[in-house]
């Protein structure tokens, strides 16, 4: 049996994930296009040690926000609650912005350590410094150590992405 991109994509939409936006800070100029930061939602990031505090994101070769970030080695990731779903598809360019708008326009933004922007109103939030990068193929396998991190009220329901749409965790005692 051969796999080719649209079998495996469709299969992968069975597997859920939380929603994250991933933001730099941009220190090369001749890069930004005039911007000051850049972002981009995805879903491929995870934990990958504690000792070191590391998390690992997949990044698309072809973006530009990838460019920057691996210009700058700086990254925050800001893991979106349910009531985020609008700035998930803002940043994942879902979202037509008008002539001259940022993606950060109107978003409220705070910084860390790195300066990396981070989605003030997000669920929890890490600020890295990128320490490896991996050839994926298509994509780069980014590497950081978290430098600083913060989260909002524990009880508050993540993002979800599955089967192609957003949805919510509801926990077991709620369920009807």
């Amino acid at each position: 049996m051969v796999v080719d991109s649209q079998a495996l994509r469709d299969t992968l939409r069975f597997w859920s994930s939380g929603v994250a936006v991933v933001t730099t800070v941009v220190t090369n100029s001749a890069e930004a296009q005039g911007r000051k930061y850049a972002g981009m939602t995805v879903s491929t990031f995870n934990s990958l040690s504690l000792e070191p505090p590391q998390i690992l994101v997949c990044l698309s070769k072809t973006s530009l926000t990838t460019d920057l970030i691996l210009a700058s080695r700086l990254l925050a990731v800001s893991i979106l609650s349910s009531e985020q779903a609008h700035l998930s598809d803002r940043f994942s360019g879902r979202v037509e912005l008008a002539a001259g708008e940022d993606r950060f326009d109107g978003v409220a933004i705070t910084t860390a350590t790195t300066g990396a922007p981070i989605l003030q109103e997000a669920l929890a939030w890490i600020d890295c410094r990128v320490t490896t990068v991996h050839d994926g193929s298509t994509h780069w396998i980014v590497i950081a150590e978290a430098v600083a991190t913060d989260h909002k009220d524990a009880n508050a329901a993540p993002l979800i992405h599955f089967n192609r749409s957003y949805h919510m965790l509801t926990p077991e005692g709620e369920r009807s």
